[in-house]
This record gives C-alpha cells, sequence and structure tokens, in this order.
C-alpha cells in the first residue's frame, strides 16, 4: 500500500536507477562550490566573515586606544575591510585552484552513482563513495556540492553539464534527497 501519495511502482523504478554523469572539471566549478559553501553553511560563513570582522574591530579597538579622529578611522575601517573582503575572495580563489590542481590529472571523469553510493572513474584515478562519507549536499545553478561529514572535510563537486541525460540531473537530486541532507 502506498502512502505517500504518489504511483509506487514509479517509485520503485526510480529508486533503483542510476544517475551518470560524465565531465571534465574545471577550476571554475571549485570556485563556484566554494563560494556556495560560504553563502549556505555556517562553517563557510564564519570563514568568509572571519577576516572583514577582525578587521573591523583592529580599526575601531586602534582608533579607540589612539584617540583618532571620526575621519581618520572610517577611513580606515573602509580600507582595512575592503581589503579583507578582497583578501577573502582571493583566497577562496587560490584554494579552488589548488583543490582544481588535485583533480586535474585525472582528466575526464564519469560518475555513476544510485543509493548505494558512487563510483566516479578517471582517466587515471578510479573510487567507490558510500553516502555515509558526505553528511549534506546544496546545490547551484550549474553543480551538485557534496560535504564531508563529522570525520571527512572533504567537498566533492559534480557539475551538471556532465549529465548523460536531462533526467540524470532529477535522478541525482532525488538520490540525494534520500541520502543527505539539503542545505
Amino acid at each position: 500500500m502506498d502512502t505517500m501519495g504518489g504511483d509506487s511502482s514509479q517509485q520503485d523504478i526510480d529508486r533503483g536507477a542510476a544517475a551518470e554523469f560524465v565531465y571534465r572539471p574545471t577550476a571554475a566549478d571549485f570556485e563556484e562550490a566554494l563560494r556556495a559553501r560560504a553563502r549556505r553553511t555556517p562553517a563557510g560563513r564564519a570563514q568568509a566573515l572571519l577576516a572583514p570582522a577582525t578587521a573591523a574591530v583592529a580599526v575601531v579597538v586602534f582608533a579607540a586606544l589612539r584617540d583618532a579622529g571620526p575621519i581618520v578611522w572610517i577611513i580606515s575601517l573602509l580600507i582595512s575591510v575592503g581589503a579583507a573582503c578582497w583578501g577573502t575572495a582571493r583566497g577562496l580563489r587560490t584554494m579552488a585552484r589548488r583543490m582544481f590542481s588535485i583533480v586535474e590529472p585525472y582528466g575526464e571523469c564519469r560518475m555513476v552513482a544510485d543509493d548505494r553510493g558512487a563510483v566516479s572513474t578517471g582517466e587515471r584515478v578510479s573510487f567507490t563513495t558510500d553516502w555515509t562519507v558526505y553528511r549534506e549536499f546544496l546545490e547551484t545553478p550549474g553543480l551538485f556540492v557534496l560535504l564531508g561529514g563529522e570525520r571527512a572535510a572533504g567537498i566533492a563537486v559534480l557539475p551538471k553539464r556532465g549529465a548523460q541525460d536531462p533526467a540524470d540531473v532529477d535522478r541525482l537530486r532525488a538520490i540525494l534527497d534520500r541520502n543527505l541532507k539539503r542545505l
């Protein structure tokens, strides 16, 4: 008996279906993933806001100790917070390039996912991942981003452009919804 309100035979078919993606990762994929993580996770927001907040506090404390005029501390605040924001954005771009440099040698990747996990095969590497490795995922217009669990600080980036069939994007979204927490 189906209590979910849909056709149970269709749900069983969808549950057993795998999603297949073939793609070549890019540095832009990792940058998009890190920016999405910075916007949507508490740890990402803390990481992105730490430098600008520290700069603002330092300027305010320094201005108070030095008895600086309002014009001096406002200009100092704008310059230091602006520089900290620029440094944070630059740091995300550098981190994305480093992450990309790790997967670039793999070349073109093929990933097949089902309810048990994902099997990824590159030109030089192959590995199987169980969904328990990841705790949550988020979705951007161009990517699925899987975020590591309690014992893994990893991030997996899966570009939607690699879907072999447009239905594979929906299939993967359903698989991820069943196995991970959506952010």
